[in-house]
């Protein structure tokens, strides 16, 4: 893998080139994304150089699209051809917090080429190449998405395998279905959770902001995320988030219904349970490498 292709080189892209600088890559990295970002990945030496699409995309050996959802899907549309007329044959992948959309995409217009999907379950409220850290990924779960398993066997796909170890990632492999079914529930929720929570307080506590503890700071840390981000997400896996939503609302009334007829009983299985999943959360969290 002598060169990488960054398109997209933001918060996801820039901590992806830092991690694998730090981790011994000395290949060179080329980043596609606008004239000010590229100036700024320049000089913090995030990556070598900036390129045009299509020239960036024929030198590379890997492609990574770490672009907001819906400029993943035109970026496939508009490399798919070059990709496949490379004799060296590319991997490309993709950074997209959702998968079954962009994996029709490369379907339908990277054919003969071999596309992985991918989702680094990591990030931050900030965006951009700024906030790019070496340390974003690990500790933390890769998705890969093949649209065959056999795919992961071929030697570009192995070697960025060991490369995602080596950045400290763990990868997981699994069906896009399934993973846009799993992270509406893990993912999508807790933000829009988060983000609702924080609307519904805005202008109800007026004359009285310092009166919190850190669990308001902890609960509505998600609503400083973007929407310009998340519009993209919500709407390439709007039924698997409305599941989600129904099953936490059916949640919330039953609490709601608790506390009305001061059944602590009900309640206390409630805290219980939310226990029981949120401790093991924590614990793996602690044993994370720094």
């Amino acid at each position: 893998m002598q060169t990488v292709a960054i398109f997209g080189v933001g918060l996801m892209g820039g901590s992806f080139a830092l991690a694998l600088r730090e981790a011994g890559y000395a290949g060179r990295i080329v980043g596609v994304s606008s004239p000010a970002t590229i100036a700024r990945a320049v000089e913090r030496g995030v990556i070598d150089e900036g390129l045009p699409p299509a020239e960036a995309a024929s030198r590379a050996d890997l492609v990574f699209l770490a672009q907001p959802i819906g400029v993943i899907i035109e970026t496939i549309g508009a490399i798919g051809s070059i990709v496949a007329s490379v004799p060296r044959r590319p991997l490309v992948t993709d950074a997209g917090s959702t998968k079954s959309a962009i994996m029709a995409a490369a379907a339908g217009q990277m054919a003969g080429t071999l596309f992985v999907g991918g989702h680094p379950m990591a990030g931050k409220e900030a965006r951009g190449v700024e906030a790019a850290s070496a340390s974003l990924f690990r500790g933390r779960v890769w998705g890969l998405t093949p649209a065959r398993p056999e795919d992961l066997q071929q030697p570009q796909c192995r070697e960025f395998v060991q490369w995602l170890e080596r950045i400290g990632a763990v990868p997981l492999v699994l069906d896009a279905a399934e993973h846009d079914r799993i992270v509406a529930l893990t993912s999508h929720l807790p933000q829009l959770a988060s983000t609702a929570l924080a609307a519904t307080l805005a202008g109800r506590t007026s004359g009285t902001p310092a009166v919190h503890g850190p669990g308001l700071e902890d609960m509505t840390r998600l609503a400083l995320s973007s929407f310009d981000i998340w519009a993209d997400i919500l709407a390439s896996n709007r039924d698997n988030i409305a599941a989600a939503l129904e099953t936490y609302i059916a949640a919330l009334e039953s609490v709601h219904n608790a506390v009305v007829t001061s059944t602590n009983s009900d309640i206390r299985q409630l805290f219980e349970r939310g226990s029981a999943f949120a401790r093991p959360l924590r614990d793996a969290s602690n044993r994370q490498p720094a």
